[in-house]
């Protein structure tokens, strides 16, 4: 479990998180999410020990980490996959942490091949893509078996293969009873991913709820998405109709204001042919960008 307590940051006279209180539970996938410079690494890098706190308490399992001696036995992080020894080869990268934390060197080789970095583990780390780098760096975070994880955007560089790949890991990790946190922008995957985030903005909490209750709450309203063989003319329409309507991609709009049933309607009363209709549930990013734009907003009206 990670514990924050108001949880405070300042650098100077500017502020990075500002009376932070959470609690990452173990067992689930949770996520951090945030706009960028809103705080999500500061946090994370406090978590660690990193970073000192200016005030409040951050803990792991109730007791800070930088406390712990042989860290990669209580958790395993991936803050920057850039931030590694380029001459060194991935076997060699992670004896050299195994050997630091006193863990079994029979361990590397097991958490290479469980990031599918087996066959490579003998090349130097310099030649490597970022998909590769964020293996390399996810397996250093296995190495110790922690009972807690924390990743920072582990989805960048990673291919579809590996994108579904890492998802079926945070959520096998969480289903062993594990604490599992990472950041992410990529709200899709977020959305499959996760079970439930926490959301900072200026530093601040803004939410710390179940995914589901998340993104169904405030403007993230549900939408009917449909494509029509004459787009313009279906547009017309609905918003005569009192809908409004949003590009939703590859030529679809989403709908809101009428049901699905009221939109078929106008359609069939109107000549129009229609490829797609079809409900759509509360949107996890409609939602973060309601309550992060609500509070840039305010935060510029104080000031």
């Amino acid at each position: 479990m990670i514990e924050a307590t108001e949880l405070t940051k300042r650098y100077g006279g500017r502020t990075a998180v500002d009376r932070l209180t959470f609690t990452v539970h173990p067992g689930r996938v949770t996520g951090f999410l945030g706009p960028n410079g809103a705080g999500k690494s500061t946090t994370l890098r406090m978590i660690l020990g990193l970073d000192a706190p200016t005030a409040g308490t951050v803990t792991v399992a109730g007791t800070p980490f930088a406390d712990r001696p042989r860290g990669l036995r209580h958790v395993g992080a991936l803050l920057d996959a850039q931030d590694v020894h380029g001459g060194r080869t991935a076997r060699a990268h992670l004896a050299a942490l195994a050997r630091g934390n006193r863990i079994p060197l029979a361990r590397v080789d097991r958490v290479l091949a469980e990031v599918g970095l087996a066959t490579v583990a003998r090349r130097r780390i310099g030649g490597y893509s970022l998909g590769m780098k964020q293996r390399l760096g996810i397996a250093g975070a296995l190495l110790g078996d922690p009972p807690v994880l924390v990743f920072d955007e582990p989805l960048n560089g990673l291919d579809p293969e590996g994108v579904r790949w890492l998802r079926g890991l945070l959520r096998r990790l969480a289903g062993e009873g594990r604490t599992v946190f990472f950041s992410s922008h990529m709200m899709g995957e977020l959305a499959h991913t996760a079970d439930q985030v926490v959301v900072i903005g200026q530093g601040r909490l803004i939410a710390d709820q179940p995914l589901t209750e998340f993104a169904a709450r405030d403007g993230a309203a549900a939408g009917v998405t449909v494509r029509a063989a004459d787009p313009a003319a279906l547009a017309a329409v609905l918003r005569a109709a009192g809908a409004e309507l949003r590009p939703d991609g590859e030529g679809a709009v989403l709908v809101t204001g009428l049901t699905a049933d009221r939109i078929g309607e106008l359609a069939h009363r109107h000549g129009l042919v229609l490829h797609q209709l079809a409900d759509r549930g509360p949107s996890l990013e409609a939602a973060f960008m309601e309550l992060t734009a609500d509070r840039h907003h305010r935060a510029g009206a104080v000031r």
